[in-house]
């Protein structure tokens, strides 16, 4: 694998960290600043709409620069927003460092996958996709846990200026180690991109992948406030929590990633029902420490862990190009969205547990969104036993479907590139 690829992972290490830094830094940042908690929870509503709507735009602006090019130029304004949090007095300062930061955050992502393309072979990319996405787990696992564990003993302001370090530090090794190589000219026209969104199977697809993510978020997004106000943990001992649910992350992780290519539908199924029962299980028993616990390793188990089965499922149903992917993870950031802007107007109407029941609440809603697959899964069958047994081979090929990307209806299809992360 291209030493570049894993550069690209350090980068988004620092992106991803920027993101959830907040969800681990909402008491000592609400007295900062001199907001309540729902507040605080709202920067992370802010940055995800910011990567949803902004990022693309940023995007575009940067797709005529070389890739490494356009990488320094983004790390420039990751930089610029993050130092701007690291500096805010107010609260409205933070909120636009959020967006700043959003933006280019997004942005970052899609010009790295891209660019991971270019450096491996085509048999490679998602292998290379999974490598740089690393990040992503990794920002789950040690990132949040050493940002919160800064600020607990040095301030939250100077969390953010140890991203801005580490930013600092990822935009010199790109400098130095990723290749100027020109800007890609693969993939068809926009006309083509835009025709596989006339699939009403593909947006009912990416409205599983929008609960999956808005269900964990709900709950992920007030794990801090939960587990110190509710359950009674210290303070302190977040930071060990975080990294017990980042380690189930890259747990699950591993499993979807090896399940996801052949049983992406019934991957989904088990996790959400599972992620349903395990909010539901940490809404009742929120004031025990032991299921508590259990309970959020439980949901770094089952929930952002679900992303290959969804990028599987995604690209069955439309296709694996760039506008597709992206539009999957503008669903998923709605879904982060959705989470934490609603999981705080619970927290405000009754309390705490509150966006544990609605994380509950949403992985139930994509359950349903599973139906028509599995309705069709069970008809397949049924079908076949239907049939003449000495139907001829060229009318049972006639209606088979030619490929996975012929046929996106397919629960289970030859093997493809799964890239490992909660945003693809």
């Amino acid at each position: 694998m291209p030493r570049a690829v894993h550069l690209l992972a350090l980068g988004i290490f620092a992106m991803v960290t920027s993101e959830f830094v907040v969800a681990g830094l909402m008491p000592q940042m609400a007295e900062g600043l001199g907001a309540g908690i729902p507040e605080i929870g709202y920067l992370i509503t802010a940055f995800a709409l910011a990567m949803a709507f902004g990022g693309p735009i940023l995007t575009v602006a940067v797709m005529r620069l070389r890739p490494k090019t356009a990488l320094l130029v983004l790390f420039a304004v990751f930089l610029t927003g993050n130092v701007l949090a690291a500096t805010a007095t107010t609260y409205g300062a933070m909120l636009a460092a959020r967006i700043v930061t959003g933006v280019a955050s997004q942005a970052f992502f899609g010009v790295a996958l891209s660019l991971c393309a270019q450096l491996t072979r085509p048999e490679l990319r998602g292998r290379a996709a999974a490598v740089a996405l690393n990040g992503l787990m990794l920002g789950t696992l040690l990132g949040l846990p050493l940002s919160t564990l800064v600020g607990e003993h040095f301030g939250w302001r100077a969390a953010f200026w140890a991203i801005s370090a580490l930013a600092a530090l990822a935009a010199l090794c790109t400098a130095a180690g990723i290749p100027a190589v020109e800007r890609s000219t693969e993939g068809g026209g926009l006309r083509q991109e835009l025709a596989v969104f006339k699939r009403r199977k593909l947006w009912l697809t990416l409205s599983t992948s929008t609960f999956v993510i808005g269900a964990t978020f709900s709950a992920f997004s007030y794990l801090n406030p939960v587990l110190t106000g509710l359950t009674g943990f210290s303070t302190g001992a977040v930071p060990l929590l975080l990294i017990a649910y980042g380690a189930a992350t890259v747990a699950g992780n591993w499993v979807v990633g090896r399940l996801a290519d052949r049983h992406a539908v019934p991957v989904l199924l088990c996790g959400l029902a599972l992620n349903a029962l395990f909010l539901a299980g940490f809404a009742l028993t929120a004031h025990l420490p032991v299921p508590a616990v259990a309970f959020t390793v439980g949901m770094g188990l089952v929930g952002v862990t679900m992303n290959p089965a969804m990028v599987t499922r995604v690209q069955r149903a439309g296709n694996a190009r760039p506008l597709v992917n992206t539009i999957h993870s503008s669903c998923i950031t709605l879904g982060i969205v959705i989470g934490s802007s609603a999981g705080g107007l619970a927290v405000d109407a009754s309390g705490l547990r509150a966006p544990l029941w609605l994380g509950a609440a949403l992985a139930v809603v994509g359950l349903l969104t599973l139906v028509p697959d599995l309705t069709r899964a069970r008809r397949k069958p049924a079908a076949a036993a239907a049939a003449p047994t000495g139907a001829p081979a060229s009318a049972s090929a006639a209606s088979a479907p030619e490929s996975p990307s012929a046929s996106p209806e397919r629960l289970s299809d030859a093997p493809g590139p799964i890239a490992a992360s909660s945003r693809p």
